[in-house]
């Protein structure tokens, strides 16, 4: 029996438009009946594309020729757009980027949970969208990503250590990162400091796939109030060796608040069951958010805590949830995965009491000291998994809520959560998610006996297709 050889000859289409921006953030456009995710694509840009990827009814593909620029287009400002994976939308220009935000979210909510999206309010966008993170972290890498003309030169010699971001789709690969728009200053020196230092004491970059090497990763966590807090993360390294980069760190860069170290042998990355160690200035550094009436609430935030990495949106978003939760000072207020109590701090003087639920015990260990920093007396925290921890016998024990606050993980929440919601019929429920998918599947579920009266979505994260959104539902 013969067999016919497959064509390899990779499929072309020419003068593709592109009509609308899909959900991870990818051009999209139609031909005949095809549905094609086109990478770096922005709406109203025609296209020759070649795809990369077939299935029965879509394709994934990647721009050849752009003939038709969309009005929406804007030059990248990063040198390393297209190879690093984080910023993916700097091509598309920030008020086109809010209305592909708020059109995902009303899409998610209207086409997954049946919601009435008509009286959704606008997006609130990001004043700041150059160097509004807080927090990054950097891998080292023996195995750092090649471009074309590094690929054109001789490999002999070739510099392969690198200290960067991971390369979208490919674990052992690190993009050597010259200067980064996410983080203002001094993250940008420190980091190249550090690798600079690293190379220059034959440091050896971590080889991801072999777990060998000394120098692992590299954390900057900076705060509103100007403090600084830097963290190294060594593998196989000796204690001069390590000690001689973190005093290098501490006497060139005096303005670090926080200078710790973690020393981790495992096969992954995570560091929440590792021992941190603080060579010089505290264990931690300060966050604050204004209250109104000239009052802040200040956050601790260690190396592991968990903090929105947008400090200045952060603030927005828990501006708006307490707005929408609408509290007069005599509510007991429910919330939800709490993580270190941000919510629950910031709106503890307008309620009665706040009680905080979180499945991570050391940071119901953080949202337990903020409320000691700030002098907060009307709020109690537990830690444990959400649908073991709201039960009948718990909420006998501390109340039924007046409102609820809930701000799961990506995931959503728990069935068993939220039969409990439905059980207890709370008056509000306010439903912060990064995630509108998720949060549309819940609300479905919720208007058995709620209704949506509010919508606002909110961005967190330019230049990404990421948004966060915030529902009130009311007991009907």
């Amino acid at each position: 029996m013969s067999r016919k050889r497959k064509n390899t000859e990779p499929i072309r289409i020419s003068g593709l438009s592109i009509i609308d921006i899909a959900e991870e953030g990818k051009g999209v456009g139609k031909a005949d009946e095809l549905v094609i995710f086109v990478d770096k694509a922005v709406p109203g840009d025609v296209v020759d594309v070649r795809l990369v990827k077939k299935k029965k009814n879509f394709a994934e593909a990647v721009i050849e020729t752009l003939h038709t620029p969309s009005a929406l287009r804007q030059d990248a400002f990063c040198s390393h757009f297209g190879t690093c994976g984080g910023c993916k939308w700097q091509h598309m220009q920030y008020s086109a980027q809010l209305t592909y935000k708020q059109k995902s979210v009303e899409s998610a909510l209207q086409r997954l949970g049946k919601i009435d999206v008509s009286g959704i309010e606008p997006i609130l966008g990001s004043d700041q969208n150059q160097y509004y993170r807080n927090k990054l972290e950097f891998t080292f890498s023996n195995k750092r990503w090649l471009d074309a003309a590094d690929m054109a030169e001789e490999a002999e010699g070739r510099q392969m250590n690198a200290l960067g971001f991971h390369v979208p789709g490919r674990f052992d690969k690190i993009l050597g990162v010259e200067h980064c728009y996410l983080q203002a200053d001094p993250s940008n020196q420190i980091r190249l400091k550090v690798r600079d230092y690293a190379l220059q004491n034959n440091l050896s970059f971590y080889d991801l796939r072999n777990h060998e090497g000394e120098m692992r990763n590299l954390i900057i966590r900076t705060s509103s109030t100007g403090e600084i807090m830097v963290g190294v993360v060594f593998a196989y390294a000796e204690q001069a060796k390590i000690d001689g980069l973190m005093e290098f760190l501490k006497t060139t860069f005096p303005e670090i608040t926080s200078l710790q170290y973690i020393v981790n042998h495992k096969k992954n990355d995570t560091i929440f069951d590792q021992e941190v160690i603080t060579y010089a200035g505290r264990d931690h550094i300060f966050e604050e958010m204004p209250l109104g009436n000239g009052k802040t609430v200040k956050y601790k935030i260690g190396i592991k805590s968990f903090y929105q990495t947008n400090s200045e949106q952060a603030y927005e978003l828990y501006r708006i949830t307490k707005e929408f939760a609408d509290l007069k000072g005599d509510e007991l207020v429910y919330d939800l995965y709490t993580g270190a109590g941000t919510i629950a701090n910031f709106v503890a003087h307008s309620a009665k009491q706040v009680v905080g639920v979180e499945y991570v015990p050391s940071a119901i260990e953080d949202a337990k000291f903020n409320s000691q920093l700030n002098g907060i007396d009307n709020t109690i925290f537990y830690a444990g998994d959400m649908k073991d921890i709201l039960t009948r016998e718990f909420i006998a024990e501390h109340g039924k809520p007046d409102v609820v606050i809930t701000d799961p993980p990506r995931a959503g929440m728990h069935q068993d959560v939220v039969d409990r919601l439905l059980e207890m019929e709370a008056e509000k429920i306010v439903y912060v998610s990064c995630n509108a998918a998720t949060q549309a599947r819940d609300l479905a579920l919720l208007t058995e006996k709620y209704e949506v009266v509010r919508i606002k979505p909110v961005d967190m994260f330019p230049h990404t297709q990421h948004v966060e959104n915030v529902v009130l539902l009311k007991l009907k």
